[in-house]
């Protein structure tokens, strides 16, 4: 999945907490939250307020938040996973689940998301 594709797909599932996400399409938008995040702060200091960032913010919270939990449906776990991120140390262990390859074929969350984008990419040319 490109860029553009997981972008679009990011916001096409907005709130849907349910399917699940592959690699690209998972750190496609971490790039483009870090990339808008340093755009807004740019756009905050010239202005000297922080509206904007804080708008910017709540609007990709779901989003992100959503393609986090079908991240890690794609490697067969559930969404309350996301809570040992409160540990501190438990970031280190969803980055690294995050760099892993998913499920291959279907898991109890869905179709493998990668057999889909390559049925989808055949059936392009």
């Amino acid at each position: 999945m490109g860029f553009v594709e997981a972008i679009k797909s990011g916001f096409a599932h907005y709130v849907t907490f349910s399917g699940r996400a592959c690699r690209s399409e998972y750190w496609y938008w971490v790039l483009f939250e870090i990339a808008v995040s340093f755009a807004t702060g740019i756009i905050d200091n010239l202005t000297g307020t922080y509206l904007v960032g804080l708008v910017v913010s709540l609007a990709l919270l779901l989003p992100g938040l959503a393609v986090s939990a079908r991240r890690l449906h794609d490697i067969d776990r559930t969404f309350w996973w996301i809570l040992i991120a409160f540990t501190g140390i438990g970031l280190i262990l969803l980055f690294i689940w995050a760099c892993m390859k998913g499920t291959t074929g279907p898991n109890r969350f869905g179709a493998d998301p990668l057999a889909a984008w390559n049925e989808y990419l055949a059936s392009r040319a």
